[in-house]
């Protein structure tokens, strides 16, 4: 594979988890805990993790490995008719980045508008709904193209700086917030045990399982075919799992205590962090410093997932079309730049288009949210678990990990356990986009 390899075994696991620790890690899951159950929920989700998430996640490892290949090729590969799983592997991180850059380009702005004003932007419903979003978007997926354009090393060496800088920046801000006289009902709310928990919060852990190890966009697979056959494949899913959940925790004890302080809303998803926060780091001593770390903390974590929903468009352009990085990376990142314009513009000229009753902003996330990933998901346990000679996979696995003592009870899991799973959260996604059209 030569250059289609990568350099060393850090190099893939920080640029691995770069990938799966987004933007939904650092607020969604610890409010998802705090209203939940605290740490009921953190236990419930930890099962998820081991019985859904990381045998979904090897699978993909080793059959990007297996192959050597894009997703589509991948799945071409096990079987003709499972191409589908593969153009859905595919479609979906060039859907998701879309909009997911415009959120990247309004941490740009809050970045440059701390840095330079100490002071966030005068009003974020404002500024969401300026036709200059787009610029911030555009400038988002210049610097993603820019990455991707430097091939699998580049992705090597940005993952390298980001990840660890990342923790270090969290590091910082935890000290500040739990430093704040009160913090410790922040921490109560993300751990202490409580009544709350339910059926609903154990489908909320189901599907948090599901999205915060990006399972199904295409990542692992794309990562995985670039993968030393001496890697341990198993191991490396196991850690990349841990680093996701840990960051995650992290985040939450970063953000909630300085939130209960202030006697703000902790449940305002992306609200929080462009609204809430930036009254938190107001109100607080030295507050711009910390928002400024903050801002830049988020920047890395969205960059680093774009960055690899990007690889995956342009490794399939690369096998699939036979075009050169340099043609895929320029031609892919133009298409889903201008793809993401409607996204962008969602909040402002196009603030009264709605869709189903949603914004085209939400619309296109829920295309690929509630339709395109946990449909793949389903068919690719189907296609590998039941069309296709699955030891061929452990095989693959045992290849750098001679001691691969759950085989047994992996095949189980992609057979029966993890599309029982999956059923659960892609039919919780159709009752959500049902009640989001009918108003109910």
């Amino acid at each position: 594979m030569g250059e289609k390899q990568w350099g060393s075994r850090i190099g893939f696991l920080l640029a691995t988890a770069g990938a799966a620790i987004g933007l939904g890690n650092l607020w969604k899951f610890p409010y998802l805990m705090g209203e939940n159950g605290g740490f009921t929920f953190l236990v419930v989700y930890l099962i998820f993790v081991l019985i859904l998430g990381l045998p979904c996640m090897m699978l993909e490892m080793s059959l990007g490995r297996y192959t050597g290949r894009d997703p589509i090729q991948s799945y071409k590969m096990v079987n003709p008719k499972a191409k589908i799983v593969g153009i859905f592997g595919v479609l979906a991180p060039f859907i998701i980045l879309s909009y997911y850059s415009v959120i990247g380009g309004w941490l740009i702005k809050y970045v440059v508008s701390y840095v330079t004003t100490f002071n966030a932007p005068a009003d974020f419903g404002t500024f969401i709904a300026s036709p200059t979003t787009v610029i911030w978007h555009f400038i988002f997926m210049a610097m993603v193209i820019y990455v991707c354009y430097k091939g699998i090393g580049g992705i090597e060496k940005a993952s390298k700086i980001m990840l660890p800088a990342l923790f270090v920046l969290l590091i910082i801000i935890i000290f500040r917030s739990v430093s704040l006289k009160g913090s410790m009902e922040g921490i109560k709310f993300i751990f202490a045990p409580k009544k709350g928990f339910s059926l609903a919060s154990v489908n909320a852990a189901l599907g948090q399982v599901f999205y915060s190890l990006s399972l199904c966009m295409g990542i692992t697979i794309t990562y995985g075919s670039y993968l030393s056959k001496k890697e341990n494949i198993p191991k490396s899913c196991a850690v990349v799992a841990g680093m996701d959940t840990l960051l995650a925790i992290l985040a939450g004890i970063a953000i909630f205590p300085a939130v209960f302080v202030f006697g703000l809303e902790p449940g305002q998803g992306p609200g929080l962090v462009f609204v809430t926060l930036p009254k938190v780091f107001g109100a607080m001593s030295g507050g711009s410093i910390f928002a400024i770390a903050f801002f830049i903390l988020m920047f890395f974590a969205a960059l680093t997932s774009a960055i690899a929903l990007l690889e995956v468009v342009v490794s399939f352009a690369i096998d699939s079309w036979g075009w050169s990085r340099n043609k895929s990376v320029a031609v892919m990142g133009i298409a889903v730049a201008i793809l993401g314009i409607p996204s962008a513009l969602s909040s402002g000229l196009l603030a009264d288009v709605t869709i189903l009753n949603y914004s085209v902003f939400d619309f296109i996330g829920m295309i690929a949210d509630n339709i395109l990933l946990p449909i793949g998901g389903i068919l690719m346990c189907y296609f590998i678990g039941w069309k296709f000679d699955i030891t061929k996979l452990t095989d693959e696995m045992e290849q750098g990990c001679p001691s691969f003592k759950i085989k047994k009870f992996w095949i189980a899991s992609i057979k029966y356990i993890a599309p029982i799973l999956l059923i659960i959260v892609t039919l919780s996604g159709f009752i959500g986009v049902y009640n989001s059209i009918t108003g109910a």
